[in-house]
């Protein structure tokens, strides 16, 4: 059985029901986040960086963590990149821990230190590559993730 509507009936769907139009966003563009968006999700992902270097991989994930408290309930854009930086950091962390403790069993220490050079490289490349996509608007989906924060 097929339903025919005259025009007067195009507002509604088969169900007689309105069709409400969609609700564009105040600055009329979809999932484009804007400059100051795009600057802090940068600084999510670069803010592990830097934390990787002056802490020597011990609190990589304290950057991510901080911008994602402070813009959590302002920015989705921002929160998935520092939510995803945090829980990537978090995965990182816990290789180097567990580099560290290997490094001082003597036995295990080349293992050890292979670990940590891999956190370290891993950490590098993805957060590089993350702060080059959240540069042209991109979200990037980092590999190895702990899920805690979202």
């Amino acid at each position: 059985m097929t339903t025919s509507y005259s025009n007067s009936d195009s507002q509604y769907n088969q169900y007689s029901q309105p069709q409400q139009p969609a609700q564009q966003p105040a600055n009329n563009r979809w999932d484009v986040p804007t400059s100051e968006e795009r600057t802090w999700a940068i600084f999510a992902h670069l803010s592990a960086v830097v934390a990787t270097i002056i802490s020597v991989g011990w609190l990589n994930f304290l950057g991510p963590l901080v911008i994602w408290l402070i813009k959590k309930d302002s920015s989705p854009y921002v929160r998935r990149a520092a939510a995803q930086s945090f829980n990537f950091n978090l995965g990182m962390w816990l290789m180097s821990v567990v580099g560290w403790i290997l490094v001082f069993t003597l036995i295990l220490a080349p293992v050890g230190l292979i670990l940590f050079a891999v956190s370290f490289i891993l950490t590098l490349w993805h957060h590089i590559r993350a702060a080059l996509a959240a540069s042209r608007d991109q979200l990037y989906s980092y590999p190895w993730q702990i899920k805690i924060l979202s």
